[in-house]
């Protein structure tokens, strides 16, 4: 007889634990709906999370609590599409107006994406001189050259650029390789030209950009030492190659953002729509 006042003592008790559980649980979904409608999305994610920490056993409150993340989920995507569908017209457009000073350059059998290259800085135009040009693909990849032009090889691999108060920048080093670095001889005239290609240039090009008023030294390395001072019309071809970069960089990120989001809502309505969420 004792034994089972106790006994029905303790399942009262732990009843009335569960019931203080789910309710406490309850609270904190129903919050959790409160800030989903007022857009607190952020909130209403960190709330969800302290459910299922502090109530692993409130499955029923856990499920919709589950089903909530996912429509937040689903509203942060819709929030990011329209935030690049505000910034996609208008990048575009700054991109078009940006291409005007520029050749566009694609060989159609070999490259899948073309170049912007700078209308003074196309090859035809500047043969058998000594130069730093520049270009940037559609998907916003920068890219540097250093072009060399005399009787004998020097054998350069990378590129120094650096301004009279001694501040400076540097490419990486790119080995021969008949490809991105290449040479070859014509009537006993050397050209070698080294490509640097996203970050093994990214530094060297943005020093240019950032002080293309000043006095550039550009030290050919990697070979036999060999020093030119940058053009005015190579810095500012380099520095509106770079300004160009970074919008179609912003482009490029701003769809690949708008693609990843629209997957992630067809996802999320996937498992909204299941009728293991419906049960």
């Amino acid at each position: 007889m004792k034994k089972s006042v106790i006994c029905i003592a303790l399942a009262a008790l732990t009843l009335t634990a569960c019931n203080k559980a789910e309710k406490e649980a309850q609270a904190r979904l129903n919050n959790a709906k409160g800030m989903y409608e007022r857009n607190e999305f952020f909130a209403a994610k960190s709330e969800i999370d302290s459910i299922r920490l502090l109530y692993p056993k409130e499955f029923k409150v856990l499920k919709e609590g589950l089903s909530l993340m996912r429509q937040v989920e689903m509203k942060e995507a819709e929030r990011n599409i329209a935030y690049c569908d505000s910034l996609i017209p208008i990048k575009t457009e700054e991109a078009e107006t940006l291409k005007k000073g520029f050749t566009f350059e694609k060989d159609s059998v070999y490259e899948e994406i073309g170049n912007y290259i700078w209308k003074q800085q196309t090859i035809e135009r500047n043969v058998k001189r000594c130069y730093i040009r520049s270009g940037v693909n559609e998907k916003g990849e920068i890219y540097l050259a250093s072009v060399f032009y005399g009787g004998a090889p020097i054998n350069h691999t990378s590129l120094k650029v650096s301004t009279k108060d001694g501040q400076f920048a540097e490419t990486a080093a790119i080995p021969y390789d008949g490809g991105v670095n290449y040479r070859f001889k014509d009537l006993g005239m050397t050209t070698e030209v080294v490509t640097y290609k996203g970050e093994k240039g990214i530094d060297a090009a943005k020093f240019i950009a950032a002080n293309a008023k000043e006095r550039i030294k550009a030290e050919y390395t990697g070979g036999k030492p060999y020093t030119i001072y940058i053009a005015d019309g190579d810095k500012k071809a380099i520095a509106a190659t770079f300004e160009l970069a970074i919008v179609l960089s912003d482009l490029e990120n701003l769809q690949k953002e708008k693609e990843k989001a629209t997957k992630r809502i067809a996802y999320l309505q996937s498992k909204l729509d299941s009728p293991e969420n419906k049960e």
